[in-house]
């Protein structure tokens, strides 16, 4: 990696930075960090990485990135992109190898201070939740293999499939992101080595920074909102992290060869080749939008399923009379097909949020009536030993930001640096005298979680909050996690 970036941003206040547009650059760059942030980001390739997003065809307002952002394939974490539907194109960089993966706050009808009342009932709850959601590199569910016809209508119908199976219930689905459904789905596309990777996946966590957290409403930050919500003071809420797997994942890796070939046969001149795309209206781009949806229906499901999962493992421990309701759901890396207002005229818009969530306004028609006044609950996960942020989406993020915002804390140390960091550390002591107790698969993993890698997520979201973006609502801290 090169120790400074080629690009430099000037800012434009104290949360917006901007990449002037130069040479083949068809738009500028728009950065949200504070001072302190953007100078770490100089020494980083991120800030190119916005720039060269900037290069590509149909795109439409600035290419940007969020608060949380750091280097990725192509884009950066943090990157959002929209491309206008007739003459812009896709990118499987602009969504990454892990599509949809995504993330679930189920909210229950316990508080902190009744499960502290047993000091045996978190671990047993986490006992629990390790042994229902399976976790790890390859985890597996033996009990849900499913055959080509079911695999091929969980990628069509998504969260749906799941609750029509008897994994959920209906009100579901009303707080899923598109209804945990996004249309156009083609599961003819993908390979048949996607498929295999699929088939004993669905209600699995897997790796990585993948989680399954329970925590508590520690702050309340707007009352009225945080009532919507349904989160209360003291609230004993449950995180799930995670996004399509195996299946998601070759998806990826099957187009991206096509996608090189693809942007050289339509003369798209890429300043990194990771960017390699196709036109949206091409037969490429056409396979890829079809197959991409197919994996995220398939994270949709797979989140769905957890959720069941998570609900018996409550009821098992905590008894039946125990409630467990979805706050919200949102995509973290995706491509949408979408409707945004440009210059006062509406337009269908390919927007790429690759590490950022969607984040509706008060009023938007896709809020479900109960959020209809306090716009969309947005989940921003911080790190296993601090914190994390329920906000809710604000007119800025519809006017600046194709109703964008950040999707967590974002990394402050690479994986390979994090282990270098946590050796002949005890991670798992240092969070348990933080409060937090863990079930994890790997000690490698936890080291390449563990909280110094991350920035702190407070941070982040003071820039979203100051721009407008979004504001908080409440903050949650966690008490136990499930790690692959």
């Amino acid at each position: 990696m090169p120790e400074r970036a080629k690009y430099s941003a000037e800012p434009i206040d104290d949360c917006r930075w901007r990449i002037a547009k130069r040479g083949a650059m068809r738009t500028d760059g728009l950065i949200f960090a504070n001072a302190a942030m953007m100078e770490a980001m100089r020494q980083d390739p991120c800030l190119d990485q916005v720039a060269n997003v900037a290069h590509l065809p149909g795109i439409v307002g600035s290419a940007m990135a969020m608060p949380d952002i750091h280097w990725g394939y192509g884009f950066p974490i943090g990157g959002v992109a929209a491309f206008d539907a007739d003459d812009g194109v896709i990118s499987p960089g602009g969504v990454g190898y892990d599509i949809n993966c995504g993330v679930r706050l189920l909210r229950t009808s316990l508080t902190r201070t009744q499960l502290n009342q047993d000091p045996a009932l978190l671990g047993a709850l986490l006992d629990a939740l390790y042994a229902h959601v399976p976790s790890g590199v390859g985890s597996a569910r033996r009990d849900l293999t499913l055959g080509p016809k079911a695999l091929s209508q969980v990628m069509v119908q998504g969260a749906a499939w799941a609750v029509a199976q008897g994994m959920g219930e209906a009100a579901d689905l009303d707080h899923c992101e598109s209804r945990g459904t996004l249309p156009g789905a083609d599961p003819q596309i993908p390979s048949k080595r996607a498929y295999e990777r699929g088939r004993d996946q669905l209600g699995t966590l897997g790796s990585g920074n993948h989680f399954c957290e329970i925590g508590w409403v520690d702050a309340v930050f707007d009352a009225a909102t945080a009532q919507s919500f349904g989160l209360a003071m003291d609230t004993l809420t449950i995180f799930i992290h995670t996004g399509s797997r195996g299946l998601g994942y070759q998806v990826c890796d099957d187009h991206l060869a096509t996608m090189i070939k693809a942007a050289s046969r339509y003369a798209i001149t890429l300043p990194d080749r990771q960017l390699c795309c196709a036109p949206l209206g091409s037969p490429e781009g056409r396979a890829y939008l079809a197959t991409m949806t197919a994996a995220a229906n398939f994270a949709f499901a797979n989140r769905q399923v957890i959720t069941h999962q998570v609900r018996q493992a409550c009821s098992d421990v905590l008894g039946p009379s125990v409630k467990v309701d979805l706050v919200y759901d949102v995509a973290h890396n995706i491509a949408k097909m979408e409707r945004h207002l440009v210059d006062g005229a509406s337009r269908r818009l390919c927007v790429h949020r690759k590490g950022a969530t969607r984040a509706l306004p008060p009023h938007h028609p896709e809020l479900p009536p109960g959020y209809a006044t306090t716009g969309q609950p947005v989940l921003v996960p911080g790190d296993m030993g601090r914190y994390s942020y329920v906000l809710a989406g604000c007119a800025a993020a519809a006017t600046e930001t194709f109703t964008s915002c950040c999707h967590g804390a974002g990394r402050l140390l690479s994986r390979s640096a994090a282990l270098k960091a946590a050796k002949g550390r005890k991670i798992t002591e240092e969070l348990s005298a933080r409060g937090v107790t863990v079930r994890a698969y790997s000690h490698k993993t936890l080291a390449e979680e563990m909280p110094a890698a991350y920035k702190d997520v407070a941070h982040v979201v003071d820039v979203v909050e100051a721009a407008g973006i979004a504001r908080r609502v409440v903050r949650l801290r966690p008490l136990g996690v499930v790690k692959g």
